[in-house]
């Protein structure tokens, strides 16, 4: 049975304290993303994809520079490390006198450290995550009801991360799925293999990100004295100022996410005009590195408050997907809200 996540209420009502972010507000669906078994009827992270049978399995043609990774791994030999490791790990914690490894965990983390030959020709294409209509909203074409993300597991000369690839979909029309599609030969880091998780999705409200606010909303937030209705060890309690408060607990949610507002923890906010017709973008999926933060944890959801888990599989803090942006950030895609079959953005602000 898959869990139920639920996004605790916020801190307070900000818009009583701000009313004119009122009409900013809008729906994004937090995906929560925890490790499972999907498959290609299911919304996921790293499961296999509803592909038809008939339909090529794309590949990434261009060059992929050898001396970006200092090694280079087999995914079936990144799998086989994660549970080795959690094996490793879970019999630790059942008796804590029993060998840190065996003798066959030895020998295969040392054939895993060294590596694979590299592969010098076009990449299959990974599956990053596909989204079903009837598990959250998004804007798609008339005649789809499935996006699906893929992409290539390297670095290229104009990109930090990985360039995706997004196909729309209609599910009814796939009779016959590709059964066992390609998998690279080798791929740049582990970090983007995503271990396959299933969505849960929860609908919150989200406010913009303060960057993207006039500059008469950005100085009322500075203003104390809006702020005097509010007990100070509420926010003392959530941030050392009502700035970081804002910020990190009353505008946009951490993690896995589709819709909503865009994110700007490093850079100014950009123009997102649609390549084609000039719209205004908007987020389609934030492919995230951690589900939450040390300033975000408002937003852990309440079952796992009550009830935590260990990380699965050597994850670190909230990393479910085990899929990390050059050191936790994020990639957001975003698409034409009048045509999300024009050609999308990548961003990584």
């Amino acid at each position: 049975m898959r869990t139920t996540f639920t996004t605790p209420a916020r801190p307070f009502d900000v818009t009583a304290l701000f009313p004119r972010l009122g009409p900013l507000a809008r729906t994004a669906t937090r995906l929560h993303p925890r490790p499972g078994s999907p498959t290609v009827h299911d919304s996921s992270v790293g499961g296999p994809l509803l592909w038809p049978a008939d339909e090529p399995w794309p590949y990434c043609e261009e060059p992929h520079d050898e001396h970006a990774a200092p090694v280079a791994h087999a995914p079936d030999d990144i799998r086989l490390l994660r549970r080795s490791l959690a094996a490793a790990a879970e019999r630790l914690h059942l008796d804590p006198e029993a060998p840190r490894s065996t003798a066959a965990e030895r020998e295969a983390w040392a054939r895993i450290k060294v590596g694979s030959p590299w592969f010098d020709g076009p990449i299959p294409l990974l599956p990053v995550a596909q989204l079903y209509a009837r598990d959250a909203p998004f804007p798609c074409p008339p005649d789809a009801d499935l996006f699906q993300v893929l992409w290539c597991p390297f670095d290229h000369e104009e990109h930090a991360h990985p360039r995706t690839a997004l196909f729309w979909r209609s599910s009814a029309t796939v009779t016959e799925v590709l059964d066992g599609p390609p998998e690279p030969p080798v791929i740049q880091s582990a970090h983007y293999l995503p271990e396959p998780c299933l969505f849960s999705p929860e609908q919150v409200i989200e406010y913009p990100h303060p960057w993207e606010l006039s500059e008469e909303l950005r100085d009322q937030l500075d203003d104390m004295s809006r702020w005097e209705t509010i007990d100070p060890a509420l926010y003392n309690t959530y941030a050392d100022d009502p700035g970081e408060l804002y910020l990190n607990n009353l505008s946009t949610a951490p993690g896995w996410k589709t819709g909503g507002w865009s994110n700007w923890p490093r850079t100014d906010p950009v123009p997102r005009p649609c390549p084609e017709c000039g719209t205004e973008q908007v987020p389609l999926l934030t492919i995230a590195s951690s589900e939450w933060d040390g300033g975000s944890e408002t937003w852990i959801a309440e079952e796992e408050r009550t009830n935590p888990g260990p990380p699965p599989l050597g994850a670190q803090d909230a990393n479910f997907t085990l899929i990390d942006i050059i050191g936790g950030y994020a990639l957001q895609l975003h698409v034409c809200p009048d045509s999300p079959d024009h050609p999308y953005i990548e961003l990584m602000p």
